[in-house]
């Protein structure tokens, strides 16, 4: 006889009602994360104003592809925002790029965008200079319909377009060598002619890209009528194999690759003359085992500075150069004893002989006023806090505009500060909202392009009077209605902020993220998200595609967990000093004690704590494993540094000297030193095209743990990069990650 239930009709109601609520709220998958529509809104991209400060223009990615970007304006006056020029209706197929575009892409970490990836406006303000499909074209905005017009039409790839303060030229880089083009009729001139497999004019090379944050190697003068340029020979170093992995192929890559202690890259600076084509040759002295990390005009063109970075990069020269006049004159000079961070705080005063510049010399990074004779005028800025850059110059009225981290690591600001000042120690802060403010300012610093985030808050772009008051909203980007990820978000976990005590005393930010339908009687697995190198905080209330993997993994049930070692920057130079011949070392001590506060808690379970990271986070969970065998339920490492004499020589070598110098140091921060050590689960993963952090690296790490009998996990990805920046191989790893720590940690 069959058993017959009968539910009342008051209960089948709330059933139903909360059946219907469910439907409405969908699930936050990886796949929907790395799909179209952003769930972060519009994807902004390089906000400027334009040279007469009427408009904003930015890039933006399409709604129904999050990968391409087009141009667009917001118009101040008509209060409008329009598309300018989509990538489509200029070249319908982009084609593939070039091998260099392709590395220089990878270096920019716009791997994963096409379309119009970057943009330049002329000094005038008539052009929009834009590349696309290997040819350079120019948006005519004085033109009556708009036209886009091709300056280039080659077989090669022009790279780098940079036009001329005057708008008549475009220069650019073909094939390793210098040329410009007349915008007005597209006629071209090499400046350069010697660019081979080892000589490159112009052109950025593997280290300025990637460790220097130089993505150029020439410089308009303000007069347009020569450019200074590097010509750099990577003869020096020996040419290297390295295997690029696809799915069907295997390509030998011979690449003159800068490993630490190795010979490095010679440079020699010039500026050519666009009319003659003769090149005048500027005495960089006689050491030539250097860096020049930078190089600048001074605003009348007739003189030209650049830096000189010592090998060892504790010292670092600003000199002025008067091309025709003999031997260049050192400004200033910056000494550490350990290293010398770079920056792009140097601002020469047009109505006065005097520049910015940008100083750890207190301790903390603080903006200086120096006269041309070098001798320094006066502080602008002083305290416990660290400058993040110069922003902008108001010279009418004299005042600086920077950002700090005054407030906290965890945020970032816009101050402002008199030239005249005898405070310096005092600041007015101008932004407001606690989070994270990145500024562009007009050329005159009297209005600001400020993109917004928090943990909150996706980034949204406002256009503000120098003084912080908004002038009109670019893009809201307010989390409701039809936004992406309004959906989405009444599941969305709050982030909490705080701090631990180093060994030192020194204070170690955090954050915590704690899983939906948190009770805190229960006991969770613990997503712990890290780092830990020197050049990037991930506690930080800022928004980012990383803020959406946590809040999946926290609605998956893991409490999610990050904390910022000693070692990392905006906390003062003493602060990253700590890392110095001990990366690999002083990571572990700080996130250790991470791990000892997590265990302290009522609502973990110690015994499901699971670590991940990529690059060094990968490097720093794989150290982790290593080192604390035992600690950990599971590790992931991702595209990982283990051994770091097979990395770049200005990296490494910054922290850790050269392995001749240093091999003990080397030796602790090896992670194949440790590898017979590792207990806990591990989760290897590895693009097998990285031209970043090799295979080798991680080729070597699985041999060690076959030859020692030690079980591990392993995905690789053929054909890819660093980055993993294909789509589907990007949700691919991530679900790979997430299945992984689901079955060690069960959530």
């Amino acid at each position: 006889m069959p058993i017959r239930f009968v539910i009342p009709t008051c209960l089948l109601s709330c059933l139903l009602c909360l059946g219907l609520a469910q439907a409405d709220t969908p699930e936050l998958t990886i796949e929907r994360i790395f799909d179209s529509p952003d769930l972060s809104g519009p994807t902004l991209r390089e906000a400027r104003l334009s040279p007469a400060g009427e408009r904003v223009t930015f890039l933006r990615a399409r709604d129904e592809d999050r990968s391409t970007l087009d141009l667009w304006e917001y118009h101040i006056d008509d209060d409008e925002t329009r598309l300018l020029v989509a990538a489509d209706e200029v070249v319908e197929d982009e084609g593939e790029l070039s091998a260099e575009e392709r590395a220089r892409r990878e270096r920019a970490r716009i791997a994963d965008l096409r379309g119009i990836v970057e943009y330049r406006w002329s000094d005038d303000g008539r052009f929009l200079l834009f590349p696309l499909a290997g040819d350079i074209y120019v948006l005519d905005m004085a033109a009556e319909e708009r036209e886009v017009r091709q300056v280039t039409d080659s077989e090669d790839f022009d790279t780098d377009p940079q036009i001329a303060p005057d708008g008549e030229h475009v220069a650019f880089v073909r094939n390793r060598n210098l040329w410009i083009a007349r915008i007005d009729d597209g006629s071209e001139t090499a400046l350069t002619t010697d660019g081979d497999e080892v000589i490159s004019n112009g052109m950025a090379e593997f280290i300025a890209q990637e460790e220097m944050g130089r993505s150029t190697g020439f410089w308009w003068s303000p007069a347009s009528n020569s450019i200074a340029f590097l010509r750099v020979d990577e003869s020096p170093i020996d040419i290297t194999l390295r295997y690029e992995i696809e799915a069907g192929t295997i390509t030998m890559i011979e690449q003159r690759y800068p490993y630490t202690g190795t010979p490095n890259v010679t440079y020699r600076l010039g500026v050519v003359d666009i009319d003659s084509g003769e090149t005048e040759w500027i005495d960089l002295g006689e050491e030539e085992d250097i860096y020049v990390p930078r190089v600048d005009w001074l605003p009348g063109g007739e003189q030209l500075s650049f830096q000189r970075q010592s090998r060892n990069q504790q010292t670092l020269e600003l000199l002025l150069a008067t091309p025709g006049e003999g031997e260049p004159e050192v400004l200033l000079t910056e000494t550490e004893e350990t290293w010398i961070n770079l920056h792009d705080d140097l601002h020469f005063l047009a109505n006065m002989p005097a520049f910015i510049w940008s100083s750890e010399r207190s301790g903390y990074r603080h903006l200086y006023l120096y006269g041309l004779d070098g001798a320094l005028i006066r502080p602008l800025t002083a305290g416990n806090w660290a400058v993040d850059a110069l922003e902008g110059v108001d010279e009418e009225l004299g005042m600086v505009y920077f950002t700090a981290a005054e407030v906290s690591p965890r945020e970032k600001h816009l101050y402002r500060q008199s030239m005249v000042t005898s405070s310096p120690e005092i600041v007015s802060r101008i932004s407001r909202r606690s989070g994270w403010h990145e500024v562009s300012m007009d050329r005159q610093a009297r209005v600001y392009v400020n993109t917004y985030s928090s943990t909150e808050q996706p980034p949204q772009l406002g256009l503000h009077s120098a003084d912080g008051e908004r002038i009109a909203w670019l893009v809201e980007n307010r989390v409701t209605g039809d936004h992406p990820y309004a959906s989405f978000s009444e599941g969305h976990r709050p982030t909490e902020f705080g701090t631990l005590t180093g060994p030192d005393g020194q204070a170690l930010d955090y954050r915590l993220i704690r899983p939906a339908d948190f009770d805190a009687d229960r006991r969770y697995p613990v997503f712990m998200h890290i780092y830990g190198g020197p050049t990037h905080r991930l506690v930080t209330d800022s928004w980012s595609r990383r803020i959406l993997i946590d809040q999946y993994m926290a609605r998956q049930g893991y409490v999610v967990f990050s904390l910022d070692n000693r070692g990392i920057e905006r906390q003062g130079k003493a602060f990253q000093d700590a890392a110095y011949l001990k990366l690999g070392q002083i990571e572990m001590i700080d996130q250790m004690i991470g791990l000892d506060w997590l265990r302290s808690q009522d609502f973990i379970d110690p015994e499901r704590i699971g670590i991940f990271g990529w690059s060094y986070g990968g490097y720093v969970a794989l150290m982790a494993l290593a080192q604390y065998p035992g600690e950990f339920a599971a590790g992931v490492a991702v595209a990982p540094v283990t051994d770091w004499a097979l990395y770049d020589t200005h990296y490494t070598e910054r922290y850790m000297g050269t392995p001749q110098d240093q091999p003990e140091a080397y030796e602790k921060g090896n992670v194949l030193t440790y590898a017979d050590r590792i207990e806990d689960r591990l989760l290897l993963i590895h693009p097998m095209a990285d031209d970043n952090v090799l295979f080798t690296h991680s080729t070597l790490l699985m041999q060690e743990l076959q030859e020692k009998v030690i079980p591990f996990d392993l995905m690789t990805y053929p054909g890819e990069k660093h980055a993993i920046a294909g789509e589907p191989q990007r949700v691919h790893v991530y679900k790979t990650i997430t299945e992984f720590l689901d079955r060690e940690l069960e959530p």
